[in-house]
C-alpha cells in the first residue's frame, strides 16, 4: 500500500434527521489518501445517508465536514467534485434519454467545442474497457436499452473519468448490486488498482466477503452511529455480522439436504427463451425454487417478463398455469410507486381481498401494510409515510411484501436482494423456503452464486438460451461461471 500523502475527509458529530428518524447520530468517520474504506451495517443504519453528506447532495444538520484538511462550508455537488470527490449512489443517477457519451460529457463540462461526442465517447470508452474488459456497451447506446448490469458499469467507469477534476475519492455504494460475478471481479481488482495508485474509495456492500477481501479497513454503523472501526484484518465474518447487530445464523445449503418429492407435482411453468425452439426447456412445478443463473444480461430477466405476460395471455407460447407476482430487482424503474405511501406500495396486489362491497376498506389496508411491516421488518415510523423516505433495501422489502402479501401462486423475482442487509437476506430466504414448503413456486433469477444454495434447479443462461441445467447437488460458482463461457454445453 502507498504511503498516506494526506487525509482525504473528515467528519465529526455529523448528525442528519428526517422527521422524527435520526439518520445519523454524531457521526465521526474519516477517510485517508490510498485507502479501500468498507462501510458495513443493516438497512437504514445510516450508511447511504453518510454517503450523500460527503457527496454534496446533503447538508448536516450539525456537526462539520473537512476536505483535504480544509473545513467546508457551502459544501455542495459542483465543489466535491472540483475537490476530487465522485459517488455512485445506490440508485443510479444517469440520465436514461441521454447516450452513454452524452453522459460522460454531463459530468465534465469541459469537453465542449466541435467533436465533443467523439472526445466524450473515448473517454467512457476507454475507462470502461480499463475496468470491465469485453463489456459489450457502445458509447452510443441509449441509457435506457441497455439492461441495469450495464447501467451499473457505465455508472461506475464515469465515476472514474478524469479531465480537468482531480480524482482522490471515489465512493461506490453497492456497486456491485446489479453486476454478476465475472464483473463484479472486475471492479473489484480496480478498485485495488486504483489504491495502489493512491485514489482512496469507500465501498459499500451488503456482500460481506467482498468487504473482507477488498478494504484495508472496515468501519460499521449501526443506528445511526458509528461501532466500530478497525484494520479488515481484525475483522473476520463472525465478528463483522455481531457489531453489525445480529447473528447470522445458518446459511441456506440445500445441497446436503434430502431432495423434496416434487417429482410428480402439476407443472405450473413451461417457457422457452424466446427464439430458442430446441435445447434445454425451463420447467417449474408447484413447490420448487428455480433458479436462473450465467452472466447478467444474457437473458434472465426477459425470460422472466414473458412468464408474467404469458400469465396474462400475452405470450401464448409458454405455458403459465396460476397467478403471478414479480419482484423487480429495477425498483426505481419497475418495482415502486414514487408518489404513493409505504402501505399503498405493500397493498396495491392486494386491493381486491380488501374491499367491503364495492369500498377498498382503509382500516383492512392498513393492518394488512402493518402486518407485512412487521413480518418482514420494513424499518420505519409511519406506514404512511412515502415509500421514497425509505432506504434502499427496505424499499426492496416493501416489494417482497407486495408480492408474498398477494394471492399469486408463482413468484418471479428478479435478482431482488440487490441492496439488503444480510439478515434480512437470510429472513427472506428462510421464507420463500416456507412458502413454497406450503406450495409456492419461485422463479429466482440472481447474481450471487450463494443463493443458488436456495434452488432446487439452477437454469444456466448465456447469450439468451439455457445452456446448462444444474440440480441442488451439482451448483456451484465453477459450475456456473464454466457454463456461462463455454460455447457448447451439453
Amino acid at each position: 500500500m502507498p504511503q498516506s500523502i494526506g487525509q482525504i475527509i473528515k467528519l465529526d458529530g455529523v448528525e442528519r434527521h428526517f422527521g422524527a428518524v435520526r439518520a445519523l447520530d454524531g457521526v465521526d468517520f474519516k477517510v485517508d489518501a490510498g485507502e479501500c474504506v468498507g462501510l458495513v451495517g443493516h438497512n437504514g443504519a445510516g450508511k447511504s445517508t453518510l454517503m450523500h453528506i460527503l457527496a454534496g447532495t446533503g447538508t448536516p444538520d450539525r456537526g462539520s465536514l473537512a476536505v483535504g484538511g480544509a473545513a467546508q462550508t457551502g459544501y455542495s455537488v459542483g465543489r466535491a467534485r472540483q475537490l476530487g470527490i465522485r459517488c455512485v449512489f445506490q440508485e443510479l443517477s444517469l440520465c436514461p434519454n441521454l447516450t452513454v457519451a452524452e453522459n460522460a460529457r454531463v459530468s465534465h463540462r469541459s469537453i465542449e467545442g466541435w467533436g465533443w461526442r467523439k472526445r466524450a465517447a473515448a473517454l467512457i470508452g476507454d475507462k470502461l474497457d480499463e475496468i470491465f474488459p469485453g463489456h459489450g456497451i457502445d458509447p452510443n447506446d441509449i441509457v435506457s436499452d441497455l439492461p441495469i448490469g450495464k447501467r451499473q458499469m457505465v455508472e461506475v467507469a464515469r465515476a472514474f473519468t478524469v479531465t480537468t477534476d482531480p480524482l482522490k475519492l471515489v465512493i461506490l455504494d453497492e456497486p456491485t448490486s446489479s453486476l454478476d460475478a465475472h464483473a463484479s471481479a472486475q471492479l473489484l481488482a480496480y478498485v485495488e488498482k486504483a489504491r495502489q495508485a493512491g485514489i482512496s474509495t469507500i465501498l459499500i456492500s451488503h456482500l460481506l466477503g467482498e468487504i473482507l477481501s477488498s478494504a484495508s479497513r472496515i468501519v460499521v454503523m449501526r443506528d445511526g452511529k458509528v461501532v466500530a472501526s478497525d484494520v479488515a484484518g481484525g475483522f473476520d465474518r463472525t465478528r463483522l455480522v455481531a457489531t453489525m447487530g445480529g447473528a447470522e445464523g445458518h446459511r441456506a445449503d440445500r445441497t446436503k439436504t434430502e431432495a423434496r418429492a416434487l417429482g410428480h407435482a402439476p407443472v405450473k411453468v413451461k417457457a422457452r427463451p424466446e427464439g430458442q425452439r430446441e435445447g434445454h426447456e425451463l420447467v417449474a412445478r408447484e413447490g420448487e425454487i428455480i433458479g436462473l443463473a450465467g452472466l447478467a444480461g444474457h437473458g434472465q430477466t426477459r425470460l422472466l417478463l414473458d412468464v408474467f405476460r404469458a400469465s396474462t395471455g400475452k405470450r401464448p407460447d409458454a405455458e403459465v398455469t396460476d397467478k403471478v407476482a414479480l419482484v423487480a430487482g429495477d425498483r426505481q424503474t419497475d418495482g415502486i410507486f414514487p408518489l404513493w405511501s409505504i402501505a399503498e406500495n405493500i397493498t396495491v396486489r392486494s386491493l381486491a381481498r380488501l374491499r367491503r362491497g364495492l369500498l377498498i376498506a382503509p382500516d383492512m389496508t392498513r393492518q394488512f401494510a402493518l402486518d407485512w411491516q412487521k413480518r418482514i421488518g420494513i424499518r420505519t415510523p409511519d406506514i404512511d409515510n412515502n415509500i421514497l423516505s425509505l432506504s434502499g433495501g427496505n424499499q426492496q422489502k416493501a416489494l417482497f411484501a407486495r408480492a408474498l402479501g398477494s394471492d399469486a401462486r408463482i413468484i418471479l423475482m428478479d435478482d431482488p436482494m440487490r441492496g439488503v442487509d444480510i439478515g434480512t437476506k437470510l429472513e427472506v430466504y428462510d421464507l420463500v423456503r416456507r412458502e413454497a414448503e406450503a406450495g409456492r413456486t419461485f422463479l429466482w433469477y440472481t447474481t450471487e452464486t450463494e443463493e443458488l444454495d436456495n434452488c432446487d434447479r439452477v437454469y444456466v443462461f448465456r447469450n439468451g438460451r439455457i445452456v446448462a441445467v444444474l440440480d441442488r447437488h451439482e451448483v456451484s460458482e465453477e459450475k456456473v461461471i464454466q457454463s456461462s463461457f463455454a460455447e457448447g454445453v451439453a
